[in-house]
């Protein structure tokens, strides 16, 4: 599985953005999928994740109420909308896959096999 990760920018706070990343490859509709954000000097974070077939959906507390995660398995894509963006948001931004889901281990980097290659977003003040 290719995933390309696309539609950062710059934006001022306040302001919003989606983030779309395409899967190629195979299909991905049996795959959870996820956004993870990465700022210069700080460990990768998890910003939210959804199931397989789009029906749930869960998210870092930092980003709740902000950002919203979908998919759409007909086009093999995965969405980020972000609105209400703070600087804080600032970071390259990364999508990710796995097979397999786990409750307990979701939010971490090393549950996902498949990454894109970022995108980068950056909130000015």
């Amino acid at each position: 599985v290719q995933l390309q990760a696309s539609g950062g920018g710059v934006v001022q706070a306040g302001g919003s953005l989606r983030l779309s990343c395409v899967a190629s490859g195979r299909t991905v509709s049996t795959y959870v999928m996820g956004w993870f954000r990465q700022a210069p000097g700080k460990e990768r974070e998890f910003v939210g994740g959804i199931v397989r077939t789009g029906g749930s959906a869960f998210y870092a507390d930092s980003v709740k109420g902000r950002f919203t995660i979908s998919r759409d398995n007909a086009k093999n894509t995965l969405y980020l909308q972000m609105n209400s963006l703070k600087p804080e948001d600032t970071a390259a931004y990364y999508c990710a896959a796995d097979r397999h889901y786990s409750s307990n281990n979701y939010y971490r980097p090393a549950a996902y096999g498949y990454w894109g290659q970022g995108t980068q977003v950056t909130v000015s003040s």
